[in-house]
């Protein structure tokens, strides 16, 4: 069976204005009904979060099935992943060739994800990474590169909900507004 979970990731949220930008989404969220303030062991993985509000169906396209679990805020350097699973292939920021890491069988390519997979240790350790396209033979900023299904993002806001319905699209504009109109992603991911 296993837990759902949805995370809207903040793109432009930097180090020294996550908890800033979390409170101010947190307040909208609140205000909405969406969420309740008060903490309690509503999520996966942290001891507290964010219990559904009474007006939690406003932020889902699926009004009859209530939410199993709550939100937790992450306000850290961090790589986002959906999961189980792995990304089938990253989009270069320079060429907009596809890195593939399997075959249609889903045999890994050999020596493809490597350099991805030290950038993405040096980003969590740093902050700062680049990768060489394997098409353009260009250096990208790992961040700026696009993954298959949303598999990675890397921020230091995110707002992780656990087994909800899926969001409207509605709902997801109302959170980057209040989140001053950042660039965000929606992933969705199992456990």
């Amino acid at each position: 069976m296993g837990n759902y979970f949805q995370t809207v990731v903040d793109l432009d949220a930097t180090h020294a204005d996550a908890h800033t930008l979390a409170a101010g989404g947190l307040d909208w969220l609140v205000k909405e009904g969406m969420v309740r303030a008060e903490l309690s062991d509503c999520v996966l993985g942290a001891p507290s979060g964010h219990p559904p509000g009474p007006s939690w169906a406003k932020a889902v396209e699926q009004k009859d099935w209530e939410p199993g679990g709550g939100l937790r805020i992450e306000t850290d350097r961090t790589v986002f992943n959906c999961g189980q699973g792995e990304a089938r292939f990253a989009v270069c920021p320079h060429c907009a060739g596809r890195a593939v890491f399997f075959t249609d069988r889903l045999e890994e390519i050999e020596g493809v994800w490597e350099p991805f997979g030290a950038a993405i240790n040096d980003w969590s350790d740093t902050g700062s990474a680049a990768v060489v396209c394997p098409l353009c033979r260009r250096s990208g900023d790992l961040t700026a590169w696009t993954w298959s299904d949303h598999f990675f993002a890397f921020g230091y806001l995110g707002f992780e909900f656990w087994d909800w319905p899926d969001f409207d699209p509605e709902f997801l504009e109302g959170l980057a507004r209040a989140l001053g109109g950042h660039r965000t992603v929606l992933m969705a991911g199992k456990l």
